[in-house]
């Protein structure tokens, strides 16, 4: 592919200089190399660049001010080639990027997989020529939680949460199963951390967990309560 004209964010001095480095020895064009998401969103500004590599954790806050910076970029230039870089799995973070746009255009590569260079390389361009283009470990996270987001919950976490759904306050649940109300609260707190929902109020957090019970479908106990007595030998083989 012919020389791409880049602009590069990441606040690690040495990280940002080896990826600027490594780009130019591909024959691609550096036009700026900037340390936190407002020198990002000037440089895109005012190169136009065919492509913007980006830290998803930025200054001032060292949260996901860059994937917030490209997700603002996206929505002013829709198919703007983005490819963001994070130091851990976040599974939350690629979804939201794919789910900017049309979804094309876009890459979320590991910092780790930058020491394969040509592998660093091909994404850049793959991305640039419309693919989307995700880290092998982080599509692995993805398909474990689209599998069963509350395989991790225990039997009685999921009959609380099934009451959460309904509407019940926290005093009904526990009357509903014989609990103590200190005990449903500790399993509310257990579910909601299972879940890795995002640190709000908890009363967000709860209508977040519902979401989630509702999108995975019945749980094994539901589906075994709604299946005729006929084909109990089905499922007892």
């Amino acid at each position: 592919m012919p020389g791409l004209r880049v602009v590069l964010a990441e606040d690690s001095v040495l990280l940002r200089d080896g990826l600027a480095g490594l780009l130019t020895r591909f024959g691609h064009e550096v036009v700026a190399a900037v340390g936190d998401s407002d020198g990002l969103r000037d440089a895109v500004a005012a190169h136009a660049p065919d492509v913007v590599v980006t830290d998803v954790r930025m200054p001032p806050g060292f949260r996901d001010e860059g994937l917030r910076t490209a997700l603002e970029l996206r929505r002013k230039r829709p198919r703007l080639p983005v490819l963001v870089l994070s130091q851990y799995v976040e599974a939350r973070y690629a979804t939201e990027l794919l789910d900017a746009g049309d979804g094309t255009h876009l890459g979320y590569l590991l910092k780790d997989r930058i020491g394969d260079v040509s592998e660093f390389v091909d994404a850049l361009c793959r991305v640039v020529d419309g693919d989307t283009v995700v880290d092998p470990e982080v599509v692995r996270q993805m398909l474990r939680r689209r599998r069963d987001p509350l395989a991790a919950l225990t039997v009685r976490e999921r009959e609380v949460l099934a009451l959460v759904a309904e509407g019940r306050s926290n005093l009904a649940i526990a009357t509903g199963l014989t609990l103590a109300e200190a005990s449903v609260a500790k399993h509310i707190r257990s579910i909601l951390q299972k879940l890795g929902l995002p640190q709000t109020d908890e009363t967000h957090r709860r209508v977040l967990a519902v979401l989630t019970f509702l999108r995975s479908g019945p749980t094994p106990t539901d589906r075994d309560s709604q299946t005729p007595s006929g084909d109990v030998r089905r499922l007892s083989r």
